[in-house]
């Protein structure tokens, strides 16, 4: 019996465009790098991962022993001449780019780096990849923050005008404005032909998983306390983010790329690729429900108690209906499922495995499963 469910046919669209490709992951070293550079090598990809040493004790990067399974290159980003001779060594044919400071708290302490990383790292991408005619995609990882947040009570599309209150934000904003001027100026995808080289720009939700210990982000912060016996303390319990498992995001980019390599003019431009409208949840039920999957636990709202609290918005939802009407992406994992496989990996870390490598592969086995409907 054929299988008609256009999830598994995308799926197997993206194992058969992914397999043997050699694929550039800029940021590779982090949270998101890190599983996106171990399901292209289970996809069967030559994956070259360009970025500086991971920034936390412990770090996924390590923990997976992904400098065996990949070409690891540490660098930053913001040069362009040593970012130019790996794109000229290694030839890759897709490019995801990552790499960026990407932490709202971090970006007020450190708004110089935090733009020449963000913006001018994400030009030295392009003129790295304008210069490389073995390049075919060039995916831009941004983010949902990246909307001139009006703490609307519906979704972002696409189309919605750019902005952003903090460092961090305003400098993804203005990476989608670059990705645009240079897929108007050099990457026409109706001149394909002439160019050679497909563009988009990616935004979703905030995302979690296990092997995240950025200091700043609420799951880290939480498994930090738990798993020391420390009562978890959180700033804005009654803020709502479009929370979503990483493999979800990390799916729509697969897809994306997987369908621009077949059809550049259809499918370049900006995508959303966020959670189901109902997992988007209150920071204290997303708490709640970390606590319940953990054993135990206690929370505290120390909302009142910051001396110096900076903006943080308490609204905030993205609209994938183009994703999930063009591309025919759509979550497989609920919130209650995305938590339970997150607690899930770091009660695993914390009983002291050394099988975090097999047992990150089995989750991402896991959700092909589920997406597919088959191994």
């Amino acid at each position: 019996m054929i299988n008609k469910d256009p999830l598994a046919a995308n799926f197997q669209l993206i194992k058969d465009v992914f397999r043997n490709k050699i694929v550039l992951v800029t940021g590779h070293t982090g949270f998101k790098g890190s599983w996106l550079s171990l399901w292209l090598t289970e996809l069967g990809a030559n994956v070259i991962g360009y970025a500086l040493a991971p920034f936390t004790e412990p770090n996924l990067f390590k923990v997976l022993k992904l400098d065996k399974r990949i070409t690891s290159i540490i660098s930053d980003i913001r040069d362009v001449k040593a970012l130019k001779d790996v794109f000229r060594e290694y030839r890759p044919q897709f490019v995801f780019h990552m790499a960026a400071q990407a932490l709202v708290r971090d970006s007020y302490a450190n708004p110089r780096y935090t733009y020449e990383t963000n913006i001018m790292g994400t030009v030295n991408v392009f003129e790295a990849a304008r210069s490389t005619d073995s390049v075919r995609i060039v995916l831009n990882i941004t983010s949902d923050k990246c909307y001139e947040n009006k703490e609307w009570i519906w979704g972002y599309r696409e189309s919605d005008p750019l902005g952003g209150y903090d460092p961090y934000s305003s400098s993804k904003g203005c990476a989608e404005i670059i990705t645009t001027a240079y897929r108007k100026s050099y990457f026409d995808s109706q001149k394909y032909n002439e160019y050679k080289i497909s563009l988009s720009s990616v935004r979703a939700g905030n995302v979690i998983g296990g092997g995240d210990w950025a200091k700043d982000r609420l799951v880290p912060d939480c498994i930090r306390a738990l798993s020391n016996d420390q009562e978890i303390k959180i700033r804005s319990p009654e803020a709502i983010r479009p929370w979503q498992h990483v493999l979800e995001p990390l799916s729509g980019y697969l897809l994306l790329a997987a369908k621009m390599y077949k059809d550049s003019q259809k499918y370049a431009g900006a995508w959303n690729f966020g959670p189901r409208e109902e997992d988007g949840i209150s920071v204290k039920d997303l708490v709640k429900g970390i606590i319940k999957y953990w054993g135990k636990g206690n929370w505290q709202d120390i909302s009142q108690k910051s001396s110096n609290p900076l903006h943080e918005s308490q609204y905030l939802k993205l609209d994938c209906s183009k994703a999930r009407q063009i591309l025919g992406w759509k979550p497989v994992w609920e919130i209650n499922k995305a938590l339970e496989h997150t607690v899930g990996w770091y009660r695993k870390f914390y009983s002291n495995s050394t099988e975090m490598g097999s047992y990150t592969e089995m989750q991402i086995k896991e959700y092909m499963k589920e997406m597919t409907g088959h191994d």
